[in-house]
């Protein structure tokens, strides 16, 4: 793709698929929405008291919390025993923009950069805006739904980046500590540079996931208050950056972006001091995703990306369609709930596959499985034709 050119992105399918869900409510229909990954939790109880608090303060305009900053180092030596200078912390709104830095501080226009085939949908559409090559790499069943060191290693020429997400989206799969450690040490060997998307660290149901930094001091990492903190509204996220790159990040931070809404960084600081609240969401994800896992004979799905962690399951269903976004766009008119399709996460096999989020409450859980079961089980099967087509 020439450097000059405009690229072309696809659309955000599941986008499409939530408007209509919100149509349909608007119109009075139930509706349960298990198309995006946002907690239905909203931030801690604690949090809210303060915001209605600085409300009444005069606003801090233009501001990056040097205590916020402090406070996420201390989380990475608490949780990954690593010694971060709040200087590599570049507070960011959400992580859509630490993607945007991270990818422009270190690669130029034409760079290839590797992610993992099904993998959020955004990676492949931030790269391509900004004029790099991403380089999908199918991972299946046999490879956990994850990349890994042997796919890096086997990749002619060398791409110049990769994009490690662990869990991931959409799979919830987590990557084994040997596995991280081997793909550290083939981008350390090849000369790939790592971006490590973090922000589903803390909603493990298999132990805690590894920090690529602790493998690879150079990687750059995102992270965000969307998931596990339960602020995707508030729009914070950072990026951590090794010490050569700070000047760049910040560069670009001031100019693209300016700084995340002080409110949000307030706030922020203080959903460190919920854990016990938040922890208490882990346990509500853990009963929903218990009850999906149970629920899947049932809907006749037997083949699962092993949701390790996050709160996604993702699951083949090509024995009953070769068009994920009209099966989930007929399933939310005909039930009411809405799923998201995988053509968004692959876009060459994703049309056989759809993802559930189970970050809603477990009453509404239970509710969508009450719709699905008897929907799932008036499907007809896909022909044998067409499922080879």
């Amino acid at each position: 793709m020439s450097s000059t050119a405009i690229p072309d992105i696809a659309p955000f399918h599941a986008m499409t698929i939530s408007r209509r869900a919100y149509q349909l409510e608007a119109t009075g229909r139930s509706i349960i929405h298990m198309e995006f990954g946002q907690p239905s939790t909203g931030a801690p109880t604690a949090t809210i008291a303060l915001a209605h608090q600085l409300l009444d303060r005069p606003d801090n305009g233009y501001w990056e919390s040097a205590a916020l900053k402090a406070r996420i180092a201390l989380h990475y030596a608490d949780s990954h025993g690593l010694a971060i200078d709040p200087e590599q912390i570049v507070l960011t709104c959400g992580a859509s923009p630490a993607f945007v830095l991270a990818l422009s501080c270190l690669f130029a226009p034409g760079a290839r950069v590797a992610i993992a085939r099904p993998g959020y949908v955004a990676y492949r559409n931030t790269l391509k805006t900004l004029h790099l090559v991403p380089v999908e790499i199918p991972c299946g069943a046999a490879e956990r739904y994850q990349l890994t060191a042997a796919a890096l290693e086997a990749l002619e020429p060398a791409p110049d980046g990769v994009i490690i997400a662990s869990p991931a989206n959409p799979t919830g799969t987590i990557i084994g500590d040997s596995e991280m450690a081997a793909i550290a040490d083939v981008c350390r060997a090849r000369g790939i540079r790592i971006i490590s998307d973090e922000i589903y660290h803390g909603l493990s149901y298999v132990g805690p996931a590894r920090s690529m930094l602790e493998f690879a001091p150079d990687a750059l990492v995102v992270n965000s208050f969307s998931k596990y903190f339960s602020m995707p509204g508030w729009r914070l996220g950072w990026l951590l950056v090794p010490p050569a790159l700070i000047g760049a990040a910040r560069a670009r931070m001031g100019n693209l972006f300016l700084t995340p809404g002080s409110l949000a960084q307030h706030v922020g600081l203080a959903a460190f001091d919920c854990r016990d609240e938040l922890d208490g969401h882990i346990v509500t994800y853990a009963r929903n995703r218990d009850l999906l896992l149970a629920a899947l004979p049932a809907l006749g799905l037997a083949h699962i990306a092993p949701p390790d962690g996050a709160f996604y399951i993702y699951a083949d269903i090509g024995h009953l369609t070769d068009d994920s976004l009209a099966f989930c766009a007929r399933l939310l008119e005909e039930t009411g709930v809405a799923i998201a399709p995988g053509i968004d996460f692959d876009p060459v096999d994703g049309h056989c596959f759809m993802r559930f989020s189970f970050a809603v409450s477990t009453p509404l859980v239970e509710a969508a499985i009450g719709r699905l079961v008897p929907w799932f089980a008036a499907q007809p099967a896909l022909s044998p034709a067409r499922r080879q087509a």
